[in-house]
């Protein structure tokens, strides 16, 4: 008998690192977002949520994991 391998699933959903466009300040927000995020610093919106994966509204510096 042959075995079965085991798949487990790839999370579709990551950690961000996002840049502020007004300030420069980087922080980490989650691809999929469910409330607004506003930067720390300026308090300008940086993602929104969509149902789905978030509306990016500002420069991705890097995605973690």
């Amino acid at each position: 008998m042959k075995r079965k391998e085991i798949l487990t699933p790839a999370p579709r959903s990551r950690f961000l690192r996002v840049q502020c466009p007004d300030c420069g300040n980087e922080q980490t927000v989650f691809s999929n977002v469910a409330t607004r995020v506003k930067c720390n610093i300026c308090g300008r919106d940086l993602a929104l949520p969509t149902g789905g994966k978030s509306r990016i509204l500002s420069d991705k510096v890097k995605e973690i994991g």
